[in-house]
């Protein structure tokens, strides 16, 4: 049998080739008048919505340093001796600070420094290894699927893209995301054209320095003016230095939270907001019920950016407890759908289970690292969260003393 490969075809299977990456969840930002308190790469979170967001409050067990007089001259200690050009990745940070009005502490520039340095060893426009052999892995399984031949799809792709190489040749010296990102774009762009579905849609869901999500991205714009004149989209700001660290920096700091230690945003950052609060409530609502939870930091279960009507493990757990707790299904689902906010903490739901967890051989944890499986075609070993979140605090505390 002859086997054809249209371009319509050859989108299902170029759709393959990155991992999705559901968006964090947006709070609409507020000014912050003191440093948000301390607490990669998918993240298993909602998609975006916006929510107003509280003050930062203040904890009894941190004390942060104030912010810098001059945070040009702190960031000259705290960046690694390595970086390049320092100066550009200065102004990078002081102006991401300065536009989402957070204050540049030791403790906050320490922290986008360490996740970007984690992240891509502060390259603008970090390299993938070995990405074109990913993308060609996952292009062969999509298209053994539809028994198309690898040698027939490759045939289809040797038609000319808008820069004057073939696709082929550019799936072939691919080096970073931004040239994939790029790939897509072209291919999108082309749809009509080239017989692709209109609606195409680009797959690649984060990037830049940071690994920011480009869904999270374009709902900050929504909540948040963009400080720079724009080169394009959204989408291809989050490629560049500038608007990957100013998403990455928002994504980090610009949500107010309650965490004794830094370390808990870092997982917040890698599993989504809050996940490192609500990992902690299941572990107290395990303790409550007797059920085996995974404490991932996802409460509900989501479908489009809503919850679904499955019910997730968490919600199982709670019903067994509606006698003790005084709460009706409805009432429950009512406060967990405050999930992604910090407003959460002052739902009936919450205060009543951490207070029985409380009376059960004393004060429980309000924080936890979320236990997360890191998925990703470009991870090659067995990574976590808690990993994650770890490898980053390390970096973290030693930048703190570069500082001091």
């Amino acid at each position: 049998m002859k086997h054809t490969v249209s371009l319509l075809g050859l989108s299902l299977l170029l759709g393959a080739c990155a991992t999705p990456s559901p968006a964090p969840v947006v709070s609409q930002p507020q000014p912050v008048s003191q440093p948000p308190l301390a607490s990669s790469q998918p993240a298993a979170v909602v998609p975006p919505v916006v929510q107003p967001a509280a003050p930062v409050p203040s904890t009894p067990t941190t004390q942060a340093r104030p912010a810098a007089a001059n945070p040009r001259q702190l960031l000259a200690k705290a960046l690694p001796d390595y970086v390049k050009p320092r100066e550009g990745w200065r102004d990078d940070i002081t102006n991401a600070f300065s536009a989402l009005q957070l204050s540049p502490s030791a403790e906050n520039l320490c922290a986008v420094i360490a996740v970007i340095e984690q992240e891509s060893t502060f390259q603008a426009d970090p390299v993938v290894p070995g990405l074109p052999r990913i993308v060609w892995s996952k292009i062969g399984e999509k298209a053994g699927g539809y028994y198309i031949p690898l040698g027939l799809v490759k045939t289809a792709l040797l038609k000319t893209s808008p820069d004057g190489r073939s696709y082929k040749a550019r799936i072939d010296s691919l080096r970073t995301e931004r040239e994939m990102n790029e790939l897509f774009e072209d291919m999108a762009g082309e749809a009509q054209s080239l017989g692709l579905p209109v609606g195409m849609k680009n797959p690649i869901r984060t990037g830049g320095p940071m690994q920011v999500s480009v869904e999270f991205a374009e709902a900050h714009v929504r909540a948040w003016p963009y400080p720079y004149a724009r080169r394009g989209s959204i989408r291809n700001e989050v490629f560049t230095r500038r608007g990957g660290v100013y998403f990455g920096t928002a994504i980090l700091l610009q949500y107010p939270v309650n965490y004794s230690q830094m370390l808990y945003r870092f997982a917040d950052f890698n599993a989504g907001r809050y996940a490192s609060r609500n990992a902690a409530f299941q572990l107290a609502v395990a303790k409550l019920s007797g059920s085996k939870l995974t404490p991932d930091g996802d409460l509900l279960r989501y479908q489009n950016g809503a919850p679904s009507r499955s019910t997730s493990s968490t919600q199982q757990a709670l019903a067994s407890l509606r006698g003790k707790l005084q709460l009706s299904d409805a009432d429950m689902l009512r406060d967990l759908k405050q999930e992604k906010s910090f407003g959460f903490v002052d739902t009936p739901l919450y205060r009543k289970v951490m207070q029985l967890a409380d009376g059960q051989g004393g004060r429980v944890a309000r924080e936890a690292l979320p236990q997360i499986r890191l998925q990703s075609p470009k991870i090659t070993r067995k990574l976590t969260t808690a990993w994650f979140a770890n490898r980053v605090d390390w970096r973290y505390q030693q930048c703190l003393q570069r500082t001091r």
